[in-house]
């Protein structure tokens, strides 16, 4: 099986990210240091096969001061909640997986959404089914469907915000038309 080509333009993103790491794993930003970097960079996006990641061109400044300030409040509450609940209910604690169908397929906007969110406690994505964007979450204080949808709420609430930062024209139409991606 032969791969398909990628331009080095593509993958340009991919080898500054790495060419970064490096030079934070060596403590070390120095020129010999990042060239040498991006030459193991360049053979590693070359040698290890990855799709290449779809930026969609566009990122808007003025949603990300108030994505960010929600974000804060959630992290915020949610750690108070798992405080309060490990204290409270401790080993009884009712946990449970929760699916939730993004609406875009977009591989950047699931990964981000799915980053966002486990970075709150009290959830955790377990698996990404990508064919249909959808994210299983292991949530905890889980007693009733209720609960559960309003995990889902949430999850699409913080997939809604990110497609207005990041995502795509397409994505961001379907959005202000209401229309489902499926």
């Amino acid at each position: 099986m032969s791969r398909q080509h990628i331009p080095l333009v593509t993958e340009l993103p991919l080898v500054i990210w790495l060419v970064l790491v490096w030079g934070a794993l060596w403590q070390d930003f120095g020129p010999g240091t990042l060239v040498f970097g991006a030459v193991i960079a360049y053979a590693v996006v070359n040698f290890f096969y990855l799709p290449p990641l779809e930026l969609t061109g566009r990122f808007n400044v003025l949603w990300v001061i108030p994505f960010v300030g929600r974000f804060l409040y959630q992290l915020v509450v949610a750690s108070a909640q798992v405080f309060w609940l490990a204290l409270s209910k401790g080993p009884s604690l009712r946990s449970a997986v929760v699916a939730v169908r993004l609406r875009s397929s977009s591989d950047f906007l699931v990964t981000a959404t799915g980053h966002a969110i486990s970075l709150i406690p009290g959830s955790l994505v377990l698996e990404v089914d990508r064919s249909t964007s959808t994210l299983y979450l292991h949530c905890l204080h889980i007693d009733s469907e209720e609960d559960a949808e309003a995990i889902r709420r949430d999850v699409r609430a913080t997939e809604v915000w990110l497609i207005r930062i990041m995502g795509s024209r397409a994505d961001l139409r379907a959005l202000e038309t209401g229309e489902a991606r499926r």
